[in-house]
Protein backbone atom coordinates (compact mmCIF):
# COMPACT_ATOMS: atom_id res chain seq x y z
CA UNK A 1 0.00 0.00 0.00
CA UNK A 2 3.02 2.17 0.96
CA UNK A 3 5.38 0.83 -2.12
CA UNK A 4 7.51 3.05 -3.01
CA UNK A 5 6.69 5.69 -0.65
CA UNK A 6 10.29 7.02 1.18
CA UNK A 7 9.63 7.55 5.01
CA UNK A 8 11.51 8.46 7.80
CA UNK A 9 13.07 6.20 9.44
CA UNK A 10 11.28 6.68 12.89
CA UNK A 11 7.82 6.33 10.76
CA UNK A 12 8.78 3.22 8.83
CA UNK A 13 9.83 1.40 11.95
CA UNK A 14 6.01 2.73 13.45
CA UNK A 15 4.66 1.80 10.35
CA UNK A 16 6.36 -1.98 9.83
CA UNK A 17 5.32 -2.53 13.58
CA UNK A 18 1.65 -1.83 12.97
CA UNK A 19 1.68 -4.05 10.05
CA UNK A 20 2.96 -6.36 12.22
CA UNK A 21 0.45 -6.03 14.69
CA UNK A 22 -2.38 -5.93 12.10
CA UNK A 23 -1.36 -9.34 10.52
CA UNK A 24 -0.64 -11.07 13.58
CA UNK A 25 -4.52 -10.27 14.81
CA UNK A 26 -5.65 -11.62 11.27
CA UNK A 27 -3.04 -14.48 11.51
CA UNK A 28 -4.93 -15.48 15.01
CA UNK A 29 -8.22 -14.81 13.69
CA UNK A 30 -7.71 -16.86 10.63
CA UNK A 31 -5.60 -20.03 11.75
CA UNK A 32 -6.31 -19.92 15.16
CA UNK A 33 -4.51 -23.22 15.32
CA UNK A 34 -1.20 -21.42 14.31
CA UNK A 35 -1.14 -23.51 10.86
CA UNK A 36 -2.57 -22.33 8.00
CA UNK A 37 -4.72 -25.14 6.69
CA UNK A 38 -5.59 -24.52 3.50
CA UNK A 39 -8.40 -27.25 1.60
CA UNK A 40 -6.64 -27.90 -1.78
CA UNK A 41 -9.19 -29.48 -4.42
CA UNK A 42 -7.28 -32.10 -6.95
CA UNK A 43 -9.91 -32.33 -8.71
CA UNK A 44 -9.72 -29.64 -10.87
CA UNK A 45 -6.68 -29.88 -13.20
CA UNK A 46 -6.43 -26.13 -14.18
CA UNK A 47 -6.40 -25.23 -10.17
CA UNK A 48 -4.39 -27.73 -8.65
CA UNK A 49 -1.98 -31.36 -9.39
CA UNK A 50 0.07 -33.67 -8.40
CA UNK A 51 -0.63 -35.56 -5.36
CA UNK A 52 -1.82 -35.31 -1.90
CA UNK A 53 2.04 -36.09 -0.80
CA UNK A 54 3.07 -32.99 -3.04
CA UNK A 55 0.72 -30.82 -4.35
CA UNK A 56 1.25 -27.95 -7.20
CA UNK A 57 -0.62 -25.18 -8.96
CA UNK A 58 -1.83 -21.86 -8.58
CA UNK A 59 -4.35 -22.71 -5.38
CA UNK A 60 -1.11 -24.12 -3.80
CA UNK A 61 1.41 -21.17 -4.55
CA UNK A 62 -1.59 -18.65 -3.33
CA UNK A 63 -1.78 -20.64 -0.27
CA UNK A 64 1.89 -20.65 0.74
CA UNK A 65 1.86 -17.16 -0.27
CA UNK A 66 -0.66 -16.09 2.64
CA UNK A 67 0.91 -18.42 5.22
CA UNK A 68 3.93 -16.37 4.02
CA UNK A 69 2.32 -12.92 4.74
CA UNK A 70 0.96 -14.15 7.48
CA UNK A 71 4.47 -15.68 8.98
CA UNK A 72 2.16 -19.35 9.19
CA UNK A 73 3.40 -22.36 8.68
CA UNK A 74 1.12 -23.93 5.95
CA UNK A 75 -0.84 -27.41 5.82
CA UNK A 76 -2.10 -28.34 2.17
CA UNK A 77 -5.13 -30.46 3.07
CA UNK A 78 -6.00 -32.45 -0.44
CA UNK A 79 -9.21 -33.59 -1.21
CA UNK A 80 -10.46 -35.18 -5.14
CA UNK A 81 -13.48 -33.18 -5.81
CA UNK A 82 -14.61 -29.13 -4.96
CA UNK A 83 -17.61 -30.64 -2.50
CA UNK A 84 -15.32 -32.73 -0.01
CA UNK A 85 -12.93 -29.34 -0.32
CA UNK A 86 -16.23 -27.58 0.67
CA UNK A 87 -17.35 -29.12 3.55
CA UNK A 88 -13.94 -29.39 4.73
CA UNK A 89 -14.17 -25.73 5.11
CA UNK A 90 -17.54 -25.87 6.17
CA UNK A 91 -16.94 -28.63 9.21
CA UNK A 92 -13.85 -26.80 10.58
CA UNK A 93 -10.96 -28.71 8.99
CA UNK A 94 -9.68 -25.68 6.94
CA UNK A 95 -9.31 -22.36 7.45
CA UNK A 96 -8.73 -21.22 4.12
CA UNK A 97 -10.57 -22.71 0.30
CA UNK A 98 -10.41 -21.90 -3.11
CA UNK A 99 -13.70 -22.47 -4.89
CA UNK A 100 -16.22 -21.69 -7.46
CA UNK A 101 -18.38 -18.46 -6.31
CA UNK A 102 -21.85 -19.85 -6.26
CA UNK A 103 -24.90 -19.19 -4.40
CA UNK A 104 -24.92 -22.55 -2.67
CA UNK A 105 -21.40 -21.86 -1.43
CA UNK A 106 -21.81 -18.01 -0.24
CA UNK A 107 -24.17 -18.63 2.16
CA UNK A 108 -21.25 -20.54 4.31
CA UNK A 109 -18.30 -18.85 2.82
CA UNK A 110 -16.97 -15.88 2.36
CA UNK A 111 -14.89 -15.39 -0.67
CA UNK A 112 -12.55 -12.84 -2.73
CA UNK A 113 -13.09 -11.69 -5.85
CA UNK A 114 -12.47 -14.34 -8.45
CA UNK A 115 -8.51 -15.09 -9.32
CA UNK A 116 -8.84 -17.26 -12.05
CA UNK A 117 -11.95 -17.44 -14.83
CA UNK A 118 -12.31 -20.88 -16.15
CA UNK A 119 -15.20 -22.31 -18.71
CA UNK A 120 -18.08 -24.87 -18.25
CA UNK A 121 -18.76 -27.19 -21.80
CA UNK A 122 -20.67 -29.70 -22.99
CA UNK A 123 -19.95 -32.95 -24.81
CA UNK A 124 -21.77 -34.78 -26.66
CA UNK A 125 -22.24 -37.72 -28.70
CA UNK A 126 -20.64 -36.82 -32.74
CA UNK A 127 -24.15 -37.22 -34.18
CA UNK A 128 -25.87 -35.67 -31.31
CA UNK A 129 -28.18 -33.18 -33.08
CA UNK A 130 -26.91 -30.37 -29.86
CA UNK A 131 -24.76 -27.89 -31.26
CA UNK A 132 -25.06 -24.95 -28.93
CA UNK A 133 -25.96 -24.50 -24.61
CA UNK A 134 -28.96 -23.52 -25.43
CA UNK A 135 -30.16 -27.04 -27.44
CA UNK A 136 -29.52 -28.98 -24.04
CA UNK A 137 -32.01 -28.17 -21.63
CA UNK A 138 -35.02 -30.26 -22.85
CA UNK A 139 -36.80 -33.13 -21.70
CA UNK A 140 -35.39 -36.23 -21.82
CA UNK A 141 -31.51 -34.74 -22.37
CA UNK A 142 -29.68 -36.05 -19.33
CA UNK A 143 -25.95 -34.55 -18.37
CA UNK A 144 -23.02 -36.08 -16.71
CA UNK A 145 -21.94 -34.17 -14.07
CA UNK A 146 -19.54 -34.39 -10.92
CA UNK A 147 -21.24 -34.53 -7.74
CA UNK A 148 -21.16 -31.18 -5.76
CA UNK A 149 -18.98 -29.44 -9.04
CA UNK A 150 -19.85 -25.86 -9.85
CA UNK A 151 -21.26 -26.85 -12.65
CA UNK A 152 -23.35 -29.47 -10.97
CA UNK A 153 -24.72 -26.34 -8.88
CA UNK A 154 -25.20 -23.95 -11.78
CA UNK A 155 -27.34 -26.47 -14.04
CA UNK A 156 -29.04 -28.02 -10.60
CA UNK A 157 -30.48 -24.09 -10.22
CA UNK A 158 -31.07 -23.28 -13.65
CA UNK A 159 -31.96 -26.02 -15.94
CA UNK A 160 -35.56 -26.03 -16.54
CA UNK A 161 -36.42 -29.50 -18.41
CA UNK A 162 -33.07 -31.55 -18.81
CA UNK A 163 -32.00 -33.52 -15.96
CA UNK A 164 -28.68 -33.77 -13.87
CA UNK A 165 -26.69 -37.19 -13.37
CA UNK A 166 -24.75 -36.88 -10.72
CA UNK A 167 -21.35 -38.96 -10.39
CA UNK A 168 -17.85 -39.53 -8.88
CA UNK A 169 -17.02 -37.95 -12.38
CA UNK A 170 -19.29 -36.91 -14.65
CA UNK A 171 -17.49 -38.32 -17.89
CA UNK A 172 -17.57 -41.77 -16.51
CA UNK A 173 -21.94 -41.67 -15.60
CA UNK A 174 -22.11 -40.39 -19.32
CA UNK A 175 -20.08 -43.19 -21.09
CA UNK A 176 -21.85 -46.00 -18.39
CA UNK A 177 -25.30 -44.64 -18.35
CA UNK A 178 -24.84 -44.04 -22.33
CA UNK A 179 -26.25 -39.99 -21.58
CA UNK A 180 -27.42 -37.78 -23.86
CA UNK A 181 -24.49 -34.75 -22.82
CA UNK A 182 -21.57 -34.83 -20.10
CA UNK A 183 -20.92 -31.10 -18.44
CA UNK A 184 -17.16 -30.36 -17.35
CA UNK A 185 -13.90 -27.62 -17.20
CA UNK A 186 -13.12 -27.58 -20.99
CA UNK A 187 -9.64 -28.25 -20.43
CA UNK A 188 -10.13 -31.73 -19.12
CA UNK A 189 -13.19 -31.90 -21.69
CA UNK A 190 -10.44 -31.19 -24.58
CA UNK A 191 -8.68 -33.61 -23.57
CA UNK A 192 -11.77 -36.29 -23.37
CA UNK A 193 -12.70 -35.58 -27.15
CA UNK A 194 -8.93 -35.86 -28.10
CA UNK A 195 -8.56 -39.36 -26.70
CA UNK A 196 -12.22 -40.46 -27.56
CA UNK A 197 -13.03 -39.69 -30.96
CA UNK A 198 -16.71 -40.71 -31.17
CA UNK A 199 -17.61 -37.47 -29.11
CA UNK A 200 -17.22 -33.86 -29.54
CA UNK A 201 -17.17 -30.90 -27.99
CA UNK A 202 -19.57 -27.88 -28.13
CA UNK A 203 -17.50 -25.32 -27.89
CA UNK A 204 -19.45 -22.36 -26.55
CA UNK A 205 -19.32 -22.03 -23.16
CA UNK A 206 -22.57 -22.47 -20.78
CA UNK A 207 -20.88 -21.15 -18.03
CA UNK A 208 -18.22 -19.29 -16.25
CA UNK A 209 -17.11 -20.73 -13.32
CA UNK A 210 -15.60 -17.59 -10.78
CA UNK A 211 -12.53 -19.48 -8.95
CA UNK A 212 -12.10 -17.41 -5.45
CA UNK A 213 -10.19 -18.14 -1.97
CA UNK A 214 -12.70 -18.44 0.45
CA UNK A 215 -12.83 -18.54 4.60
CA UNK A 216 -15.91 -18.72 6.83
CA UNK A 217 -18.28 -16.02 7.44
CA UNK A 218 -17.08 -16.28 11.09
CA UNK A 219 -14.15 -14.37 10.70
CA UNK A 220 -13.82 -10.79 11.75
CA UNK A 221 -14.28 -8.41 8.55
CA UNK A 222 -10.63 -7.04 8.71
CA UNK A 223 -9.10 -10.95 8.10
CA UNK A 224 -11.37 -10.85 4.78
CA UNK A 225 -10.57 -7.83 3.74
CA UNK A 226 -6.27 -9.05 4.35
CA UNK A 227 -7.58 -11.83 1.60
CA UNK A 228 -9.48 -10.00 -0.54
CA UNK A 229 -6.64 -7.56 -0.99
CA UNK A 230 -4.34 -9.87 -1.17
CA UNK A 231 -5.87 -11.57 -4.49
CA UNK A 232 -6.63 -8.18 -5.95
CA UNK A 233 -2.81 -7.46 -5.70
CA UNK A 234 -1.74 -11.08 -6.23
CA UNK A 235 -3.54 -10.62 -9.97
CA UNK A 236 -2.70 -7.10 -10.66
CA UNK A 237 1.34 -8.28 -10.18
CA UNK A 238 1.40 -11.20 -12.59
CA UNK A 239 1.66 -13.80 -9.55
CA UNK A 240 -1.79 -15.37 -10.88
CA UNK A 241 -0.56 -15.63 -14.32
CA UNK A 242 3.23 -16.64 -13.30
CA UNK A 243 1.70 -19.66 -11.12
CA UNK A 244 -0.82 -20.83 -14.02
CA UNK A 245 1.81 -21.02 -16.81
CA UNK A 246 4.97 -22.64 -14.14
CA UNK A 247 1.63 -25.04 -14.13
CA UNK A 248 1.13 -25.16 -17.67
CA UNK A 249 -2.38 -23.91 -17.40
CA UNK A 250 -1.18 -21.12 -19.54
CA UNK A 251 -4.61 -21.03 -21.37
CA UNK A 252 -6.50 -20.46 -18.08
CA UNK A 253 -7.61 -16.56 -17.63
CA UNK A 254 -6.54 -14.48 -15.31
CA UNK A 255 -9.98 -12.67 -13.58
CA UNK A 256 -10.12 -9.29 -14.07
CA UNK A 257 -9.86 -6.40 -11.09
CA UNK A 258 -12.38 -5.80 -8.93
CA UNK A 259 -14.03 -2.34 -9.08
CA UNK A 260 -14.68 -0.99 -6.35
Amino acid sequence: MLRGLRLPFANRSCYMLEVMIINGAIAEDLAPEGVLRASINLGNPVLAQGTPAAPAGVTVDIAREVSARLHLPVELVCFDAARKSYEAMTSGRADICFLAIEPARAAEVAFTAPYVVIEGVFVVARDSAVSRPADVDHPGVRIGVKRGSAYDLFLSRTLQHATVVRGEEGVDEFLVQGLEVAAGIRQPMTEFVATHPEFRLIEDRFMQIQQAVGTTKSRRPETVRFLRDLVEELKANGFVADALRRSNQSDARVAPPEHH
